[in-house]
């Protein structure tokens, strides 16, 4: 079924959403899903909020869509990591939004799982079959992509569209054939469920990471986004110099395993790094795809959208 404009502003009023204009609040506002690792450590050990000098205020969401809704309605100022595909969705729904930062790509950290015991042994072996999968996330363009090397289309599947938690629910309780997970749920339920991986995204999706903030905010706040942008490559690349210390901070948090997280984080590559107009390149591939399946409203021009960058020294 097409995703409509209307399904992906539910809960907001329109007025809400176009043509209003975002105020600087002295207080940084920022939304973040449980897998945006760079922010929750950085929540966690406060050295983001004695960095600005100001407060900060954190807001919880299942996934990044809603997240890009609150983003446009003014209810946040900047957005945590969201995946490749979100700000393509929030775009076709009249998004005004600014890239402020990337991740280099990480195409191993989603993949299309199946159980242990299925007899699926490869991507067109799902035809007819129901497979989970959120909603414009990284994963939803993941199956794409799949399906189409497997000479599938996204009709030739039945998509159970749900929370990583109910995703992998579904799985292991038999309610679908596959699961389209990302890190550290992928890991997670190798791991725990014995989940085998059916594709990875090596080669089909790039799989980097966004973090975004309002047009308006962005144009008014500059000096913010630096400290954010330093911090965020600051701890990246803390995590990655500190695997086993990383996953211990985090394990608490997300209540998983820390083995398991720092397997997971092995897969990702948290290099934060400025966002280009050239290096947006496959968000037109991941834009046509969707319009092709007429998963989107309308046609969508992802260098349209405007770039944030951090002051050169």
């Amino acid at each position: 079924m097409p995703i409509s404009r209307r399904s992906l502003l539910a809960g907001l009023a329109a007025p809400a959403f176009l043509g209003r204009t975002a105020v600087a609040a002295p207080t940084l506002r920022i939304g973040y899903q449980r897998s945006s690792t760079l922010i929750a450590l950085l929540r966690q050990d406060g050295s983001l909020e004695k960095a600005l000098g100001t407060g900060l205020s954190w807001h919880e969401f299942t996934s990044g869509l809603p997240i890009m809704e609150a983003l446009n309605a003014g209810q946040i100022d900047v957005s945590a990591d969201v995946a490749d595909t979100v700000p393509v969705f929030a775009q076709a729904a009249g998004a005004r939004i600014t890239y402020v930062a990337q991740e280099a790509p990480s195409p191993e950290a989603q993949a299309i799982v199946v159980p242990a015991g299925s007899p699926a042994k490869a991507v067109a072996d799902l035809k007819g079959g129901r497979i989970a999968v959120t909603k414009g996330a990284g994963s939803h363009f993941l199956l794409l992509a799949a399906l189409r090397e497997a000479g599938l289309s996204f009709k030739d599947i039945q998509p159970a569209y749900l929370t990583p938690a109910d995703g992998r629910a579904a799985l292991v309780s038999g309610g679908v054939e596959a699961w389209v997970a990302w890190d550290p749920f992928l890991t997670a339920a190798q791991r725990q469920s014995d989940a085998r991986v059916l594709r990875d995204g090596k080669g089909l999706s790039l799989y980097k990471r966004y973090y975004l903030a309002s047009d308006a905010y962005a144009a008014a706040n500059g000096a913010v986004l630096g400290t954010l942008f330093g911090k965020l490559a600051e701890t990246g690349a803390w995590v990655k110099a500190n695997p086993a210390e990383a996953a211990a901070r985090l394990a608490p948090l997300w209540k998983i395993e820390a083995d398991v997280i720092e397997r997971a984080n092995a897969r990702r590559s948290y290099k934060v790094e400025p966002v280009t107009r050239d290096g947006l390149s496959e968000q037109q591939t991941i834009a046509d795809a969707f319009r092709s399946e007429g998963l989107l409203p309308r046609t969508v021009d992802t260098a349209a959208l405007g770039i944030w960058g951090p002051p050169i020294r």
